[in-house]
């Protein structure tokens, strides 16, 4: 299914942190609906896997985007649209540097070579700028991040929105919530708890919870996640948007979707949880998505778990980890 009016078959489209989960899956969209789209992943595979890139018939570079060098070597392309997924995302690093100069720092760089190419960019940002405010989670309002991942990508909202009227640039940052699906096996321990808890049931293992499963989060499926990024390169104004479902789904809910879905009947185990930055409850005010980006969720918590089951089976039969 396309998205866009804009017809890629004739454009060139850089994907940075392309070889990641929601990279591999917007080039993938892009490959299998323009297969004339000229598509450039740049990566530095280290969460990236090239095992997500099998089939992929573009062209892939190895590189870090904090890395002046590396960055030179994409000077020889001219694109006419940049999604730059590429960013240290595991909101358990605790290196406040680290965190700031690939996720903020380098994104002004990023953001100098689209100027230069005259792209429309589109970036990943995240909930994790909400912490713990209260829901449902607009933005603009209650920006308050309990953790630096958070923190450098409201940075990055605060930079991009800046760089976007003073250089009359669109670039548009897509705040997403708890993305899950296809190609994010290679995330690890960082994986969705939806690939996490249908592991552990499949194997035979207490799924575990948090005490006592109460906890809200906005689920999004990674189709809906595509739309959003393609829909926004045609957005009516240069901004920073929430991408979820709009609606909050308790952990309970989603245990008993993949108990149902998997046909697994296990007792549910709850524990302490061990993080102090833990967000308890997040929601997507999505009104202004749809407002300005024609973004319309496309799955719920019920219809996105169906879809993506097969490939949790997949997961767990082949022992891929």
């Amino acid at each position: 299914m396309t998205y866009s009016e804009i017809n890629f078959n004739s454009k060139t489209v850089l994907i940075t942190g392309g070889a990641g989960f929601i990279g591999s899956n917007l080039a993938f969209h892009l490959q299998e609906n323009y297969p004339l789209c000229r598509i450039v992943i740049f990566d530095a595979f280290v969460l990236g896997h090239f095992k997500n890139l099998r089939g992929f018939k573009g062209e892939v570079i190895s590189g870090d985007i904090a890395n002046a060098e590396d960055l030179a070597r994409l000077e020889k392309y001219k694109f006419d649209y940049i999604f730059h997924e590429a960013a240290i995302s595991d909101t358990t690093v605790m290196d406040q540097k680290l965190v700031v100069k690939v996720n903020t720092n380098a994104f002004r760089d990023v953001l100098e070579f689209a100027k230069k190419q005259n792209a429309i960019i589109v970036y990943a940002s995240s909930a994790g700028t909400y912490g713990n405010s209260p829901a449902p989670n607009s933005v603009g309002e209650g920006e308050n991040p309990e953790n630096i991942y958070g923190f450098s990508k409201l940075m990055m909202d605060h930079l991009a929105m800046r760089f976007a009227d003073e250089n009359k640039m669109t670039i548009v940052g897509l705040r997403y919530f708890n993305v899950y699906g296809e190609r994010e096996v290679y995330k690890g321990k960082i994986a969705s708890m939806i690939l996490q808890l249908g592991l552990q049931m499949l194997s035979g293992k207490k799924p575990k919870l948090f005490k006592w499963g109460e906890q809200k989060r906005d689920f999004v499926y990674i189709e809906d996640v595509v739309q959003a990024n393609i829909r926004a390169l045609s957005a009516k104004k240069s901004g920073v948007y929430n991408v979820g479902s709009g609606t909050a789904r308790e952990y309970n809910e989603i245990f008993g979707n993949l108990t149902e879905t998997l046909k697994c009947h296990i007792e549910v185990e709850y524990i302490d949880n061990p993080y102090s930055f833990f967000q308890k409850h997040t929601e997507a005010d999505i009104a202004l998505t749809r407002e300005f980006l024609g973004y319309e969720p496309r799955f719920g918590l019920e219809d996105g778990i169906k879809s993506y089951a097969p490939e949790i089976v997949s997961i767990y039969e082949n022992h891929i980890r």
